[in-house]
């Protein structure tokens, strides 16, 4: 027996796959042999821990391939493998068909029946086993022999032996795979960032995280599941940034979150302004009384006034004349950063040290994290950590905020990150996003790499968002929310639509919030919290745009106009989204659908509810108009209808 090319399986096994409670994990593979006798084949799966194996049947699909399924349950470690036989019944059974059509003698062959049927008993239940001898015993009787053959081809006989097979000679692929089932949050989520520092409703104050208790009910409103912040630790006072990322700093700044640690502590201690441990404690529960869970980012990297500096000086890299080394992107330098060494002789202690953070963190009640340039450490100490802190809490989330190369960001998504960064932010034009998009929803990249799609962060204010005004933020919006069934803005620098650089050409804010204190009006009449409300209520309501595996792109005969669906498998919910990807200039174009894959009778209309406006339209095949001002309303996110007639002769639509 041959079993390869399983489906999936990433790096022949050295990696698992990823799912969340609740789904299926669909495998197929390659399984044949010499000769023409017919196959059999089992996926075998258990939660680890497990000491028996549970199976299913696996089908042909046609040309050597086989399928099976089995669905997880539980968050934490599933294993599977396959097992394949000759099928000694079925191979039997289909000469003797061959053999009758053909006008054969067939009594030896009756013979040979029988006794494949009683090498089945010892292993069938008692029930079949009485009904198994009773079949064999009839085909060795000397009655008719046209009866002894209908009887050999009879369904239930065959039935009988396939829930008792014989695997005397069964050939177990060469592996065990794992899957990795975590939350159904890591599938679907939708991010919120603020700045703690920056909830005071007074001007000129700083906010603390008794401040942000009362932005909770704002965040929540527009349809957030996660609050994440920023670094909430001590910063550093040695080479401060000041304002707009000036290398020096005047007395009042306020310094980066990502300068972390000063006299006041470093990564397991809350910045005095903010509160204490005890109020944050009282956030986070807060929080989750909203309906919303806290994320906090992690960032392993110190300012020199980090205790680790001075208790831990073997943890940082040194120059030749003896200073540590801060860290530097040629030209840039960041003499406000000291980066760890770990290629250090310490490194089992600083790995130690690192995953107490997490650990920390944790014991405040927090279980999502948002890890910090992570491409800038070992991929063998991310596996390790994530390891250990998914033994303690299988239920925990990393988002990886890796904007590197694809290779790069894929290994950390393999090694055990649950979530990711992606490249939406520059992907403009129809066929980047095509493109883009295809790879990581149709490729093996979906097993692994679970994309969390942002159209802005502190750091990313795109050239697109800078020209576009207000239609680009809203196009922006609904694409990162209908394309990804994980996204996230930074707020509310996005809903306030802030669009101007630092200077020509740059991508940081001019005043970023990542330098000083910011003084929000959540209330002006621009505002977008209302659209991303809406949006977030149908992502809620529809669970097609909840997964990102039944993503599909669809013809649309203007460069300018993107559409695409998703869909749940059994059809149930299907969504179609169009959108105006030019935030000056109206445009339309024809949209063309597949109604096979949907199931519609082309001979009958259909119903796009366009869930943003409310509108209803009747829709005849394939082909139908749609026009989008980048002004009033830059996308249609339709829900499909099907027609649906009544006993009556009333019609309605499903």
């Amino acid at each position: 027996m041959v079993i390869e090319a399983v489906s999936p399986e990433i790096d022949g096994g050295r990696f698992p796959v990823k799912r969340v409670v609740g789904e299926k994990v669909v495998v197929e593979a390659d399984i044949f042999a010499d000769g023409h006798d017919l196959l059999a084949a089992r996926l075998l799966f258990c939660k680890e821990g497990v000491s028996e194996w549970s199976e299913v049947p696996m089908k042909p699909l046609g040309n050597d391939r086989w399928q099976g399924a089995f669905r997880v349950e539980e968050v934490g470690i599933y294993l599977y493998t396959l097992q394949a036989w000759v099928d000694r019944f079925l191979s039997w059974r289909q000469g003797l068909s061959k053999k009758v059509l053909a006008g054969q003698e067939v009594s030896i062959d009756l013979w040979i029946g029988a006794e494949i049927l009683e090498d089945l008993v010892p292993g069938a239940s008692v029930e079949d086993a009485g009904k198994l001898k009773k079949w064999a015993k009839l085909l060795r009787s000397s009655g008719e022999e046209t009866l002894r053959a209908e009887t050999a081809m009879d369904e239930e006989v065959a039935a009988a032996a396939a829930r008792c097979p014989e695997r005397k000679w069964a050939t177990d692929y060469e592996r065990v795979l794992r899957v990795v089932v975590e939350p159904v949050q890591a599938r679907c989520s939708t991010w919120y960032e603020m700045f703690p520092r920056s909830c005071a409703a007074k001007k000129g104050k700083p906010g603390t995280f008794r401040d942000c208790e009362s932005l909770l009910p704002y965040v929540a409103g527009m349809g957030f599941d996660i609050l994440y912040f920023p670094p909430i630790h001590p910063i550093g006072r040695s080479h401060r940034k000041g304002r707009n990322n000036n290398p020096k700093s005047n007395p009042g700044d306020v310094g980066s979150p990502w300068a972390i640690g000063a006299a006041e502590g470093g990564h397991k201690a809350v910045h005095p302004g903010l509160g204490t441990l005890e109020d944050f404690r009282r956030l986070v529960a807060k929080a989750r009384q909203q309906g919303l869970e806290v994320a906090l980012d992690i960032a392993f990297q110190c300012t020199p006034d980090h205790p680790y500096v001075k208790e831990h000086p073997e943890w940082f890299g040194r120059r030749p004349d003896g200073t540590i080394q801060y860290a530097e992107n040629p030209p840039k330098k960041y003499e406000d950063i000291y980066p760890f060494d770990f290629a250090t002789e310490n490194w089992r202690e600083l790995w130690e040290e690192l995953k107490g953070v997490f650990f920390f963190w944790m014991d405040q009640g927090i279980r999502i994290f948002r890890v910090d340039n992570p491409h800038t450490k070992p991929f063998a100490f991310w596996e390790w950590l994530i390891g250990e802190v998914k033994e303690k809490d299988p239920s925990v989330i990393f988002l990886s905020e890796a904007f590197t190369r694809p290779r790069i960001m894929y290994r950390l998504a393999k090694v055990g990150f649950t979530q990711s960064y992606t490249y939406f932010a520059w992907r403009n034009t129809k066929w980047e996003l095509e493109q883009y998009f295809t790879e990581l929803t149709r490729s093996q990249v979906k097993e692994f790499f679970r994309p969390n799609v942002w159209p802005n962060t502190p750091d990313i204010l795109t050239e697109y968002l800078q020209m576009g005004g207000r239609p680009a933020f809203m196009a922006r919006l609904i694409l990162a929310a209908t394309l990804g069934a994980s996204y996230g803005i930074y707020g509310p620098a996005f809903e306030l639509c802030e669009n101007q650089p630092r200077e020509a050409g740059s991508e940081e804010y001019l005043n970023s919030e990542k330098y000083e204190v910011k003084n929000w009006d959540l209330d002006r009449p621009d505002s977008l919290k209302d659209l991303i409300a809406r949006v977030n209520r149908i992502r809620r309501e529809n669970p097609a745009l909840q997964s990102d595996r039944n993503l599909r792109f669809h013809s649309v005969d203007n460069d300018q106009m993107i559409c695409y669906s998703k869909n749940t498998d059994d059809l149930s919910n299907m969504i179609l989204t169009v959108v105006n990807l030019d935030p000056h200039h109206r445009h339309a174009g024809w949209v063309d659908i597949s109604l096979a894959e949907w199931e519609l009778d082309p001979r009958q209309p259909y119903q796009v509810h366009d869930l943003l406006s409310g509108a209803r339209y009747l829709w005849t095949g394939p082909r139908n108009y749609v026009e989008l001002d980048p002004r009033s309303a830059p996308a249609q996110i339709f829900r499909i209808r099907r027609r649906v007639r009544t006993e009556r002769d009333f019609d309605y639509f499903l």
